[in-house]
């Protein structure tokens, strides 16, 4: 009989699975925005021509903006924003809600209690009202942007890294742990951190995909990045009278957003079907 082996995820991510799939599409989109200043593309600031919203040609492929811009490379431009920003904030996001959400589960009492609180005060404004103000106050700079989104996602991020750590302090080896003397970093990422790496893993992709959609929420109602830099919402929303004279301007964007989006959501799915396979196993 062969002996068990449990999968890993080196091996899985190189099976043709959903998830194997999902993560070539993501690797291909991230490869052709960082790559796009290397393509014979125009630049994505240069006025090109006279009128707007050209219709699509050998010259331009995706055809212009509403001010004569290629379109493709500033679709291409405001990907390397866009995705540069979501990826920075969801970092930030997990850095701040995985340490303090599993911190407050070991540690426990008033550290936990006033966490926690703090928490429940952030999850009861909504993401874009609080968007608004915040920016309206501090201007939309990349940093308060960045900033605001992961402060907003990082209390997400505290309650599903809280409730997972409350599973494993009552393990056998977090108490062997505590039992040598073990100082509470150790507990923390020594001990706790490497058994929720999959679930924190899914939803970094989710929160990910959050933060695209939040910040390009945020441009599309002006208070985003700001003019001549621009990210996926703020070509929507520069373009948007492409739509009364039948141009896919404003449209290539929204499906950038759009493909994104479904690619991060079916990674997490993958993700779970890889998990109920092993767990079966």
């Amino acid at each position: 009989m062969m002996p068990h082996q449990t999968p890993t995820l080196f091996k899985s991510l190189f099976r043709p699975t959903l998830l194997s799939v999902v993560v070539a599409l993501l690797l291909l989109v991230a490869f052709v925005v960082l790559a796009a200043p290397l393509l014979p593309l125009h630049d994505p600031d240069a006025f090109l021509s006279s009128d707007g919203f050209v219709p699509p040609s050998g010259e331009y492929w995706l055809g212009t903006d509403f001010l004569g811009r290629d379109l493709l490379a500033r679709l291409l431009s405001s990907g390397r924003v866009t995705l540069g920003m979501a990826l920075l904030s969801t970092i930030l996001a997990h850095l701040i809600g995985d340490t303090l959400g599993l911190l407050a589960a070991l540690r426990g009492g008033w550290f936990d209690a006033v966490v926690s609180r703090i928490v429940d005060v952030v999850l009861s404004v909504p993401k874009i009202i609080a968007g608004l103000v915040v920016l309206a106050v501090t201007g939309p700079s990349l940093v308060a942007i960045v900033v605001l989104t992961a402060v907003v996602y990082a209390a997400g991020v505290f309650r599903i890294s809280r409730a997972l750590g409350q599973d494993l302090i009552a393990q056998d080896f977090i108490t062997v742990a505590r039992a040598r003397g073990e100082g509470n970093r150790w507990l923390l990422f020594g001990e706790m951190l490497p058994h929720v790496v999959m679930p924190l893993t899914a939803d970094f992709a989710l929160r990910l995909s959050f933060a695209i959609l939040f910040m390009s929420g945020l441009s599309f109602l002006g208070l985003g990045v700001q003019p001549p830099m621009a990210d996926w919402g703020g070509l929507v929303r520069e373009n948007l009278d492409g739509l009364q004279i039948g141009s896919w301007a404003p449209i290539y964007p929204a499906l950038s957003i759009a493909v994104v989006s479904v690619l991060l959501n079916l990674f997490v799915d993958g993700l779970q079907e890889r998990e109920k396979k092993e767990g079966g196993v």
